[in-house]
């Protein structure tokens, strides 16, 4: 698969700042992969999507999003994209379908009608089914935005974002506000979105186990990437797993230290067997542990820069 979006040395610093927002970022997407980006609040996750979404500029560094550079050419990249911010930007005084039927007309996708039920039926088909999707009924979409709660809003910018059908969809803490129910539907869909379009999902969340099936994982600190591969990659590499044992490990020479039940003990995952075949002393009990995204994210943030 070829790259779809290409960051080379991103650099952000705003105005009045003493350090850069994001410092020297570096990583590619993948066409049609699912790619998360963590890190706590002020690691520049929002900047840097900011800036690959065009409404920031970069102060240095290069971003391609299919090809384009995102400074150059902003509205080439922007008729890639299907976005959704932190923060709803829906128009209050219009119904949740005029939203929809407003960017779908600016987006080029269908002529303007005035009213719904003269729209094309390919636009009341798709408009159908994101809703049912999220969980929002014909009866919703026909009323004001601004009778919405928060998370009908959420819900609502989930279809407009998707009416177009991007190539590439930025997503940018898409499931807060949303109940259980509606975030599994709303993974089961793009889901198929991705299979069925080859659409290329760009996550960022504080909602980890959202990121463990995606392609590659990209973690920040302080403006830097301090971690990328996948979530087994980071499991594995950052994060020991741990062997349990009922018995003692300081005739073996082995790192341990003694906690309730027993010793816990470091090893590879790979090394498990080979420790078990070494201990002479008869085991009353051995639990292995392997450690979630959710572990191995909190080390790597804990680590000194």
């Amino acid at each position: 698969m070829s790259a779809i979006i290409r960051v080379v040395d991103l650099v952000k610093r705003y105005r009045k700042a003493e350090e850069n927002a994001v410092d020297g970022v570096s990583f590619q997407v993948e066409e049609s992969s699912f790619f998360a980006l963590l890190g706590p609040n002020g690691a520049g996750k929002t900047t840097t999507i900011s800036i690959l979404t065009t409404t920031l500029t970069p102060s240095g560094g290069q971003a391609l999003v299919a090809g384009h550079d995102v400074a150059q050419d902003p509205d080439t990249v922007r008729q890639q994209l299907g976005i959704i911010f932190q923060k709803p930007s829906l128009d209050l005084n219009l119904s949740a379908e005029e939203n929809v039927r407003l960017h779908a007309v600016l987006y080029g996708l269908y002529p303007w009608r005035p009213f719904y039920r003269l729209m094309p039926a390919a636009y009341r088909s798709q408009l159908d089914q994101l809703a049912g999707v999220v969980g929002l009924t014909p009866k919703e979409m026909g009323q004001p935005v601004r009778s919405f709660s928060g998370g009908m809003k959420r819900k609502l910018e989930i279809v407009r974002s998707l009416i177009h059908r991007p190539r590439v969809l930025f997503l940018d803490e898409p499931t807060t506000g949303l109940d259980p129910a509606s975030r599994r539907g709303l993974w089961e869909y793009l889901g198929q979105v991705r299979a069925a379009g080859g659409t290329t999902v760009f996550l960022t969340t504080h909602y980890l186990e959202e990121a463990e099936d995606a392609d590659r994982i990209c973690i920040l600190n302080h403006g830097k990437v301090v971690s990328m591969g996948t979530a087994e990659t980071i499991k594995g590499d950052l994060v020991q797993n741990w062997v349990r044992l009922a018995a003692e490990l300081t005739a073996l020479g082995r790192p341990h230290r003694l906690e309730e039940g027993g010793f816990k003990v470091p090893v590879e995952a790979a090394g498990v067997h080979g420790l078990l075949r070494a201990i002479q002393t008869p085991l009353q009990r051995v639990t292995t542990h392997t450690p979630s995204l959710e572990e191995a994210y909190l080390e790597i943030l804990e680590r000194p820069a």
